[in-house]
């Protein structure tokens, strides 16, 4: 089955967030953290993520929950999910994670409003100030439950106008609920 989030979602870009507290919520040293193009910022096409860019996919296979640094992120008053990322060319363009054990989710197979997101704040960055951008991306890989998700976005004259997101899914569970 495939699946696309039908209307375009706007960008939201937020602050930026101590790249300290960052790697010690994910249990990684601050030279793991790449900052040449944006520090770890909160952005958003609907619901809230910190987004992170890692050096590469060993760093980014080794990051790990350390609940201590996600109670840090939270008393600072950050939503503390963070969708790290790092940039790839083996059939993809970008392999992620996402965490959110304070929100009951130690780590989600694939995030759609996440990588919508990152496909907004990746269009953002680029040089070009009007185009449509794709980047394939593969995240739960390192839980053992592949995806593979396809964010798109659009840029006219230097802003996003909007962000879309595919994928392929497979159905895992299916049922009814009465209510009487």
């Amino acid at each position: 089955m495939s699946c696309e989030l039908a209307a375009p979602q706007s960008l939201s870009l937020g602050k930026t967030v101590p790249t300290e507290l960052v790697a010690s919520a994910i249990s990684l040293n601050l030279e793991d953290i790449v900052t040449d193009t944006h520090h770890p910022q909160i952005c958003s096409v609907g619901l809230p993520f910190v987004f992170t860019e890692l050096r590469d996919r060993a760093v980014l296979e080794r990051a790990r929950i350390n609940i201590s640094g996600f109670d840090a992120l939270r008393d600072l008053g950050v939503n503390p999910q963070l969708y790290l990322y790092t940039r790839v060319s083996d059939g993809f363009d970008i392999r992620a994670r996402m965490f959110a054990p304070l929100s009951g989710v130690l780590e989600d197979p694939a995030t759609g409003s996440a990588n919508c997101t990152l496909g907004g704040l990746l269009a953002h960055h680029k040089g070009q100030s009007s185009g449509t951008f794709s980047w394939r991306i593969a995240q739960g890989v390192e839980i053992g439950r592949p995806s593979t998700l396809i964010a798109r976005a659009e840029k006219k004259n230097g802003v996003v106008t909007g962000t879309w997101i595919g994928c392929a899914t497979v159905l895992v569970s299916e049922g009814i609920l009465h209510l009487e």
